[in-house]
């Protein structure tokens, strides 16, 4: 697998794994989602994400409902089934060509890579002007080919959602994609809901997308907390995507599956430490755990005196702690040995005590 390059960072190829935050659906205002990026900045993520919406041109009727469930008690855990017009939910996220470029310089400043997700052809042009590093197309875009083809040929690296698609729309996509002349794709596992159910999450396919195609493979997390994430990292993503919000109790939608300032940094460092804890698929013993070893592993000693000559085989012989003398497996292989001098019960046997006939 190639790896693309994302801001300072390599996504796939062996690179740890790339963290994205998404505050697309979580701020509601400039200044809200100026300080989404500073948190994730704090909290060290590799990237933030928005969404472009123009809530006008994508829902023709402003009365259409859109149902989600909100945190209603953090003590408890209660929740509450809302539903509000989608037009009100998507227009709670737009943002004036200006108030994107004050966005993108904040994150720039920040030192965080800036993704978007697009809807509409022409909001491909905003994003190359903002020098974004990366275009998102939505899952519910998967086979809208005109707005992939279009958003292929600027040459950025393309993140492909994949939530509700079939494996065969998939590959149509990407195919649509490398058409284009463009072989930076990042195909994104992305579960439906919001937050989305654990027999929806279906991990497994990271490993089946990753089989099928020659690119990194990211897990758009649509559940509460980390753990998914975690699977997903000891499953093979190269990239997770993690929403975030300032306020979990927020009553809009996503909010409730979110990342707090608070948790973000525990989550970036839980992904660190489990890359550290994978290890390499070779098996390599360090220093100190050869050293550890000897502590354990038992070595041959004398149960009785033995003298000169003797067959090591017809020695008494028991096996005890530490390890740094004649191993087990060592003592059946040389059990012909005779030994070179005369040596006490009790005494810790070596190599050097004996010789080869």
């Amino acid at each position: 697998m190639k790896p693309i390059q994302l801001g300072n960072r390599q996504v796939g190829g062996g690179a740890p794994v790339y963290v994205t935050f998404e505050a697309g659906p979580t701020h509601c205002g400039l200044e809200s989602a100026k300080r989404l990026v500073t948190a994730a900045a704090r909290a060290g993520a590799d990237a933030v994400k928005f969404q472009v919406v123009d809530p006008d041109r994508m829902v023709a009727d402003r009365t259409q409902p859109f149902e989600y469930e909100v945190l209603a008690d953090r003590a408890t855990g209660r929740t509450e089934r809302v539903s509000e017009p989608l037009y009100d939910l998507l227009a709670r996220r737009a943002l004036s060509p200006h108030e994107w470029r004050r966005l993108k310089r904040h994150a720039d400043e920040a030192g965080l890579a800036f993704f978007a997700t697009v809807a509409f052809e022409d909001e491909i042009d905003l994003v190359r002007e903002l020098g974004c590093h990366s275009i998102k197309i939505a899952s519910a875009d998967v086979n809208h080919l005109p707005l992939i083809r279009r958003a292929a040929a600027t040459g950025l690296c393309i993140q492909l959602d994949t939530g509700s698609a079939t494996l065969g729309e998939i590959e149509t996509a990407v195919e649509a994609i490398r058409d284009a002349g463009n072989d930076d794709i990042i195909i994104h596992h992305c579960p439906s809901g919001y937050p989305a159910r654990l027999a929806s999450v279906n991990l497994r396919i990271i490993t089946t997308l990753k089989q099928l195609f020659p690119h990194p493979v990211a897990f758009s997390d649509h559940t509460p907390g980390r753990d998914m994430d975690i699977a997903a990292v000891a499953l093979g993503a190269d990239l997770v995507e993690k929403t975030i919000t300032e306020d979990r109790t927020t009553r809009s939608v996503e909010h409730i599956m979110s990342l707090e300032p608070a948790d973000m940094t525990d989550f970036v460092r839980a992904i660190r430490d489990l890359e550290v804890a994978l290890g390499d698929t070779r098996r390599q013993l360090h220093a100190e755990e050869r050293r550890r070893r000897l502590q354990v592993r038992r070595s041959a000693f004398l149960a009785g005196d033995v003298c000169a000559g003797a067959r090591l085989g017809d020695a008494p012989v028991v096996f005890r702690r530490p390890g740094d003398g004649l191993a087990p497996d060592a003592y059946e292989r040389l059990l012909d040995a005779r030994f070179a001098r005369d040596l006490p019960a009790g005494a810790k046997l070596g190599v050097a005590d004996l010789v080869s006939t």
